[in-house]
């Protein structure tokens, strides 16, 4: 058999809680994002339901490594993280991550990536979402337990969350500002007053693309055009370095 080179098919990393883990399911974000770069590239969910920036931290080591050369090919990194961290304390103790950690928290998450050969430039933070408080008490209630997140807290963490992105010279999606904009009803974009609806995924796909469009535009459609493969001696077009 011919000797050839593998082919090398660049990453996506959407790294963050449930609202990346569920970006996957029918009409997602993430599932969008794939699409569009189906043939360019793989897009990876790395969702991890229920986790904080504390956690996060902790296991982004044991799925991106320096020392992995698989790694060498990440085109972008979505960090999604906060919608558990600002959790109220006296309410959700075991998810809540105090504001001033909460920021050192993905500044050090970017540390790391950059470590990992991951420059600022290919990062996108993506603060938490605003929170409807009447859905999500009403949710709380049925697991027996007060309401544990507000809206005006959220806020604080998302503000957080775009002043780490640009000490770390990277882009943010600020959902938290864009879902409220102009009096909007923010609501449409929640299925339960905390994880996103429909709409909610429609609307980070837009927006998340509108700034990751540019970072991937230059990445080349992987292997050749079917019309464009020579059938008399295929292998020429598809063992092609071309």
């Amino acid at each position: 058999m011919s000797k050839f080179s593998a082919v090398v098919w660049p990453k996506v990393i959407l790294f963050g809680d449930s609202i990346t883990q569920f970006s996957f399911q029918a009409n997602g974000w993430g599932a969008e994002l794939a699409n569009k770069l189906a043939r360019k590239c793989d897009v990876v969910n790395r969702g991890l339901s229920g986790y904080n920036s504390r956690w996060a931290k902790i296991v982004l080591p044991r799925f991106i490594s320096s020392q992995n050369s698989a790694d060498s090919n990440i085109a972008a990194v979505t960090v999604f993280f906060g919608a558990n961290d600002c959790s109220l304390e006296d309410k959700n103790p075991q998810q809540h991550i105090p504001l001033q950690e909460y920021s050192e928290n993905l500044k050090e998450i970017s540390r790391f990536l950059t470590s990992a050969g991951v420059s600022a430039d290919r990062v996108i933070f993506i603060t938490p979402p605003p929170v409807n408080e009447a859905a999500w008490e009403k949710e709380c209630i049925l697991k027996g337990c007060p309401l544990n997140r507000h809206n005006s807290v959220a806020g604080q963490y998302a503000q957080a969350c775009v002043q780490a992105a640009a000490q770390c010279g990277s882009d943010v999606l600020d959902l938290w500002t864009l879902m409220q904009k102009g009096g909007q009803d923010y609501t449409v974009y929640l299925s339960d007053g905390l994880h996103l609806s429909d709409k909610g995924n429609q609307f980070v796909s837009e927006h998340l693309w509108g700034l990751l469009e540019s970072r991937l535009a230059e990445l080349p459609f992987i292997l050749p055009y079917w019309g464009d493969v020579d059938p008399k001696s295929p292998e020429s077009s598809l063992l092609s370095d071309q």
